[in-house]
């Protein structure tokens, strides 16, 4: 089974699975410093799609590449993080999150036999569609026209939305077995969920004094375990993820311009104003007042 955290980052995340249970996202990127975010998790399947620059998306360990006209599927409950490596503007990327009941109800024999062996499988954490191969291209439409109907809302936009994710899936189904395929060893698992569990702890505590032995211990496991764990995932310490969150926070509360750079520096765990501004200035080279000023 896959892993499961209770847990979820998107805090947009609203729709009301009695209602619709999709939600459809675009133009995150500019919103996110060096057009990169944290890695995160949730409970829906996510599609997204490079639109003109390349992408690098993270799921787990790997590293995937997606130019313009890709697009990819990533399981629920995956740990993942986006940032764009080309283009002068940020990538429109739109995505949607979307529980598999707006396909089927997870009694019904359509659930069992064509969406759950997704939803189910270790072996498949993600799935790319590649623009020009074969029956990706259709996939690929598809997921174009999902977008175009969740920004439009036209009558009857619900089922069109439905048909293709139907359609999708039915194509997942039909080619299974050529599927790329990457089972996790109990070691990766065991490990993801460990990150998981810490990166929980950094997400919910990061306004507090947080040491490295709370992020263990969020854990259950020693501070060197932790230090593998992140480097592993990372690249880095569980304490400098743990700054560049806090940077991350600080970046999406510049824009707030009734606040003072004195409390945003404290709402985002920093004791000094000082410090926090030059962890700010080595992360993004410039100072977080210029961040007003200059409109980024």
């Amino acid at each position: 089974m896959p892993i499961t955290i209770d847990h979820q980052l998107r805090e947009q995340i609203t729709h009301d699975a009695s209602v619709f249970p999709i939600t459809y996202f675009h133009d995150e990127l500019a919103t996110l410093p060096n057009w990169a975010g944290p890695l995160h998790w949730h409970h829906e399947f996510e599609i997204a799609t490079a639109v003109s620059g390349i992408l690098d998306f993270q799921v787990g360990q790997k590293h995937l590449t997606l130019e313009a006209g890709d697009s990819i599927l990533i399981n629920g409950n995956i740990l993942h993080g986006i940032r764009q490596l080309s283009g002068d503007v940020p990538d429109p990327m739109p995505n949607i999150l979307f529980s598999d009941v707006v396909i089927a109800s997870g009694t019904s024999a359509i659930y069992q036999k064509y969406i759950r062996p997704i939803s189910c499988s270790d072996a498949l954490p993600f799935i790319v569609f590649r623009h020009g191969n074969g029956w990706h291209n259709e996939v690929n439409r598809l997921v174009e026209d999902i977008y175009c109907q969740l920004r439009e809302r036209s009558a009857c936009y619900e089922m069109i939305v439905q048909r293709n994710l139907n359609s999708i899936f039915e194509y997942l189904y039909r080619h299974f077995e050529d599927l790329p395929k990457s089972e996790a060893t109990r070691i990766q698992i065991n490990t993801q969920i460990r990150i998981q569990q810490m990166l929980d702890y950094i997400y919910t505590h990061y306004a507090e004094s947080v040491t490295l032995d709370d992020i263990a211990h969020a854990a259950d496991i020693s501070r060197s375990e932790a230090g593998r764990c992140f480097n592993t995932y990372l690249g880095c310490s569980p304490v400098d993820t743990l700054i560049q969150y806090r940077l991350q926070t600080a970046y999406r509360m510049l824009s707030d311009t009734t606040l003072t750079l004195q409390e945003i520096s404290h709402a985002c765990g920093f004791n000094s104003v000082n410090y926090f501004s030059r962890q700010f200035r080595q992360a993004y080279g410039y100072a977080p007042g210029q961040n007003r000023t200059l409109g980024k």
